[in-house]
């Protein structure tokens, strides 16, 4: 089996052997049942190589489609122009750099197509080689726009910077719908909908299908994928892991399932992770080793995000859609990959949003660590058996010592609300060693800052800023924090704990059971 990582190229998959599971019965469906179409989804989960497969079908390349779906499905396969715009090979720091890519394109196909000279606007120019191509061929125009959020992404934080690739982008776009008789089909993908607001307003006839049920399997692998295509690399991994056919499948689940993008819709597998799991025979967070976005950490750092309400998430549809709204974080979260469907409560339109897979949050908080702490303490594999061990073994004051080391050399200029740094931190911290944390603990007296649950102990924190730990301490005693645990049979600890907003560290804790 050769397995198609980091390949995107649909002619060069098939002709070399590549592995490719089949999705060209849903490219069939969506080209006959509509036009104009808007797919988000999280990086490398397969949205180039859906528009290369579209590229190869409109081109009328049937012999690279032997054996799939569509080779049955579709009767004519007609050639038709093709115009394939990729904004994923540049980087946006200005303006410059989105007109250079527009023109590189345009030139290219102003080549095939012929331009002229009163064309003197990029819209105007793409506008003229749409009609052209539709003249020059007898054939109307498909249309593919790879990562067209690419310089709105790279942009975050710089509202002059984004407004200005909004104000490129919109007319550009806007083509697609004034020049609607010369086209045939159009597809614009993305990893947010961050344009739709905005770059895409005017486009009203495009269809959003990134939350479609019948499309949630257009990108990824489900389960019954890997059985139909994967039977035997899945046996032979678990021979290699010295695990069960069944432990291998519950481990591929547990790592890399349980993305949803619809309510009640089937779970899919990351293909980037899934497949080189199989390919390297090991489980591992393959999606974090190519890198994690930093316009996430720049967001949720801008807008003082409490990371633990990260888990478990209720919102509405409009604010999945919308990152423009009071609450920018979480759809861009959401789209990006590092959140997913849970739940849906129908009655009241409240999604519930969660890490989708253990890879995810463990990633996450892998990536996280190192952007709020300041520090060059690492997370060693005996660092984190020591940390561990102090926690099980109720010592807590080795552990605080410890987690003094990653409040080190936290900068003035960068931390606004001290506070909530430091439980962004300590959230952080005993997400990544595997404890049930919860930070803002409810209870019928008030919210706890933090609570820490291993099997034989129970950690009740409360934080103080420039306050006393004696203080916080007493906090927890009359307002009764501890009495949701008092029965269940674990010790409980409670902590005060006082920051000092002069060193930027833990100050002094005091313990009391």
């Amino acid at each position: 089996m050769k397995y198609p990582i980091g390949i995107q190229n649909f002619e060069s998959l098939r002709k070399d052997h590549y592995l490719y599971i089949d999705k060209t019965a849903l490219i069939h469906q969506m080209v006959e049942n509509g036009r104009y179409y808007f797919l988000s989804r999280p990086r490398r989960f397969g949205k180039s190589l859906l528009v290369s497969t579209l590229e190869a079908y409109f081109l009328g390349k049937k012999e690279l489609f032997e054996g799939l779906a569509l080779e049955g499905l579709e009767q004519k396969w007609e050639k038709r122009p093709v115009l394939h715009l990729d904004l994923n090979i540049e980087r946006y720091e200005s303006l410059d750099n989105l007109t250079d890519i527009l023109n590189v394109n345009l030139k290219l196909w102003e080549q095939i197509y012929g331009s002229d000279a009163s064309e003197t606007s990029v819209s105007l120019r793409f506008a003229g080689i749409i009609r052209r191509a539709y003249e020059k061929t007898g054939h109307r125009v498909a249309i593919l726009v790879d990562e067209y959020d690419k310089p709105l992404l790279q942009s975050i934080g710089n509202e002059e910077l984004q407004e200005q690739f909004r104000n490129s982008l919109k007319p550009f776009y806007g083509v697609l719908k004034t020049m609607d008789g010369y086209i045939k089909f159009a597809l614009m993908t993305g990893v947010t909908k961050m344009g739709k607001v905005s770059v895409f307003s005017d486009l009203n006839n495009l269809n959003d299908i990134s939350m479609d049920r019948q499309y949630t399997s257009l990108c990824g692998i489900t389960e019954k994928e890997i059985h139909d295509n994967l039977e035997e690399e899945t046996r032979a991994l678990a021979t290699a892991q010295g695990l069960s056919y069944e432990e291998t499948c519950d481990k591929l689940k547990e790592m890399y399932d349980g993305y949803h993008f619809a309510p009640d819709s089937e779970g899919v597998y990351n293909p980037f992770s899934l497949l080189n799991a199989f390919s390297k025979k090991t489980l591992s967070c393959y999606w974090f080793e190519t890198g994690t976005p930093t316009y996430l950490v720049e967001l949720l750092k801008h807008s003082d995000y409490n990371l633990a309400n990260l888990t478990h998430v209720e919102t509405s549809l409009s604010v999945l859609n919308n990152v423009y709204g009071d609450d920018k974080a979480i759809p861009v979260i959401y789209q990006s990959g590092y959140l997913t469907i849970k739940d849906y409560d129908r009655e009241f339109g409240i999604y519930t949003l969660d890490f989708p897979n253990k890879e995810v949050e463990e990633g996450f908080m892998e990536f996280l660590l190192p952007c709020y702490s300041y520090t060059d303490a690492t997370l060693s594999q005996s660092y984190v058996r020591q940390f561990v061990r102090e926690i099980r073994e109720g010592n807590t004051d080795a552990f605080f010592r410890r987690l003094q080391s990653f409040f080190t050399d936290t900068p003035y200029e960068l931390v606004r609300d001290l506070e909530l740094h430091y439980q962004n931190v300590l959230f952080i911290i005993f997400k990544l060693i595997g404890f049930h944390v919860n930070a803002e603990y409810h209870t019928s007296q008030g919210r706890i800052d933090l609570v820490l649950q291993t099997t034989k102990f129970v950690y009740v924190m409360e934080f103080k800023l420039e306050g006393t730990a004696e203080s916080a301490l007493q906090q927890i005693e009359e307002k009764q924090y501890a009495m949701p645990f008092k029965a269940d049979g674990r010790k409980v600890f409670k902590i005060g704990v006082n920051f000092s907003a002069q060193t930027r560290n833990i100050e002094k804790w005091v313990v009391g059971e």
